[in-house]
């Protein structure tokens, strides 16, 4: 199994520097040219050697760990660079590893590292070549004859890393014997977790088995042999580590640092909070406190302990900040400031425009409103932020309201905050459910037909991060009346099954070009075609996404905590964001609000009705 790659190929020329004064200076220093080039000889590989060229990540540092000296991608590096004469060293990461969103665990996204040593001497020329070989965790998992032979089909093994399901893959039968890369280095004493489930084909009886490979390491092939032995009724497995570094490296590669702070990613400096990091040389760190202080004006400072995050690597999650803020920060070794300080600015911290519904304009003879008003004095009421089931009213567009149907309206009796709450009401025409809504976007038209339905583009321009959302709802409901439809797999039972709310909120990347909206109201929908309801959780747009779901006791799930309550009293929810991607900033949000979870399927209670008052984005 050759997973050695052959990356990089560094030819040290002293340059004959006499035309010029600035060359004729050069030379007595004793500067060298460094030319780079690289051979790839991995077969195995998926990706291309352009693409692996392209990424290669290339750092030369002084071979006393004094400092980083030169830092490239493959691309962007110079065709030739001078460095002094000197000691030096270069590392060269390539692969999965270096993306910015790598693939943690894969069938075949391999990532590679090496190092080397060298030392450009005056007037001399010499050759450096560097192996990068796969220094991915890797997994090779065979099911012995003897589990086919008495378990029924479908049986799976499953492994991940310290029970991180982004850094999981499930071998069943089609994979046996197949190699699976895992995204190791940095994580402390990391181990593979493993589970063996089937079905004994004897007498059907559900099998589990679970255990634990501890202390894994980059650079290892760990190949698991399973097989079911009859006599005892078990199963029963041989591990085999390979440690031959003519297959894979097992050598972690240290990276020198020098004392001083690290600039932080822009994805790590939040509303609220921030990450910093620095580099510390080892020397300087053993048995002294390492610290980060940090001031919004220069005179007031706050200190943070510093978390040992690798070798010579030390960070600190700087927490209570405030928004939109410029701060400083320094590195503190036993009280004393070492090095130059560095600034960050947080984000700024927006709630939604129009959160408390306050500002509406009633549509003439429609006895309906919209949720703006382009008369207000307020400019966050001048917006068109919100769009509703209702339609649009004078700007030519109808929903529900042009047959009739009110779904969304104002309750200036029940409120939280300000002189209005928003009341989404469920309605009835033809025998179709029209679930009452609220939503960030705009409706794009009714369709009427042998089955009515309408076209909804969601999202608005955001580019805050938050991290949750607070809402005051109140909801009451009953069993569905009218059943039209489902989701596959979904039953529901007309006059049985209770109806439920639902709100939906997420920030996301997407394109409308892609999702069929509009610049301003991307992601559009087509109740009429179930293959247009967008499913967030899967989306790869979708920076982070929360969801909640009221039941008719007033509880809640999914991403927002249960709530003891009645369904005659107002309850505040907060619904989390889960961020799955952490290195994006956000293009829109979406929130939408339904008083039935079916409501795209034209199935609920027609008489079910969501009061909605007082959003609030919180940022932590």
């Amino acid at each position: 199994m050759k997973k050695i790659l052959t990356i990089i190929s560094l030819g040290l020329m002293m340059a004959a520097m006499s035309c010029t004064k600035e060359e004729s200076t050069q030379n007595e220093k004793g500067f060298g040219t460094i030319s780079i080039d690289m051979a790839l000889e991995d077969q195995t590989r998926t990706v291309t050697d352009d693409e692996l060229r392209s990424s290669a990540s290339v750092k030369i540092y002084k071979a006393d760990f004094s400092g980083l000296v030169r830092s490239y991608t493959y691309s962007e590096m110079p065709s030739s660079l001078y460095l002094v004469a000197d000691n030096y060293r270069v590392d060269v990461e390539a692969g999965e590893a270096v993306k910015a969103a790598p693939a943690t665990a894969s069938w075949d996204s391999k990532s590679y590292k090496g190092s080397k040593e060298f030392q450009i001497v005056a007037g001399q020329t010499q050759t450096v070549q560097v192996e990068a070989k796969v220094n991915n965790a890797v997994s090779c998992i065979s099911f012995d004859q003897t589990v086919a032979d008495n378990f029924n089909q479908g049986y799976t093994f499953t492994i991940n890393v310290d029970g991180d399901e982004t850094r999981q893959l499930v071998y069943d039968a089609s994979k046996s014997g197949a190699e699976g890369y895992f995204i190791v280095a940095g994580l402390v004493e990391p181990s593979f977790n493993w589970t063996f489930t089937g079905t004994l084909a004897k007498d059907g009886s559900a099998f589990t088995k679970t255990g634990t490979i501890k202390n894994i390491l980059p650079g290892k092939l760990y190949k698991m042999n399973l097989k079911y032995t009859v006599k005892d009724g078990d199963l029963v497995f041989t591990l085999m580590v390979d440690y031959s570094t003519d297959n894979i490296d097992d050598t972690i590669i240290f990276e020198p640092v020098s004392t001083g702070l690290a600039a932080s990613s822009p994805f790590e400096i939040w509303a609220k909070r921030a990450t910093v990091h620095a580099d510390v040389d080892p020397s300087e760190s053993e048995g002294k406190t390492i610290q980060f202080a940090y001031s919004s004006n220069g005179t007031n400072w706050s200190t943070v302990d510093g978390v040992s995050d690798g070798e010579g690597a030390w960070k600190a999650v700087l927490t209570g900040l405030n928004p939109a803020t410029k701060y400083s920060y320094k590195l503190m070794i036993d009280g004393a400031q070492v090095g130059d300080p560095l600034e960050f600015t947080t984000e700024a911290a927006p709630n939604l425009p129009n959160a408390s519904f306050e500002y509406v304009s009633e549509v003439k003879d429609g006895g309906y409103y919209k949720f703006y008003d382009p008369d207000c004095s307020v400019e966050e009421g001048k917006t068109k932020f919100w769009g509703s089931g209702n339609g649009e009213g004078s700007e030519g567009v109808n929903g529900s309201a042009s047959m009739g149907v009110v779904i969304t309206d104002i309750d200036k009796n029940d409120k939280i905050d300000g002189n209005q709450s928003l009341l989404a009401k469920n309605g009835e025409k033809l025998g179709m459910l029209t679930a009452g809504n609220i939503f960030t976007g705009d409706f794009v038209e009714l369709i009427v037909g042998d089955k009515n339905g309408g076209k909804v583009n969601f999202g608005r321009p955001w580019t805050s991060r938050p991290s949750a959302m607070k809402i005051w709802c109140k909801y009451t409901t009953g069993k569905m009346d009218i059943v039209n439809g489902s989701p596959a797999g979904e039953s529901l039972v007309k006059n049985q099954t209770f109806d439920r709310a639902q709100i939906k909120f997420a920030i996301g990347t997407w394109d409308y070009k892609t999702y069929g909206g509009s610049k301003n109201a991307p992601v559009q929908v087509n109740t009429l075609d179930p293959k247009t309801f967008w499913d967030y959780y899967t989306d790869p747009s979708t920076i982070a996404n929360g969801d909640l779901i009221i039941y008719n006791d007033g509880y809640s799930v999914n991403r927002a905590a249960k709530v003891t309550a009645t369904t005659t009293g107002w309850i505040q929810y907060t619904i989390p964001l889960d961020y799955r991607n952490l290195n994006a900033y956000p293009t829109h949000v979406l929130v939408s609000v339904s008083a039935s979870q079916y409501g795209d399927y034209f199935s609920g209670y027609s008489g079910s009705k969501l009061w909605v008052d007082k959003i609030e984005l919180v940022y932590e």
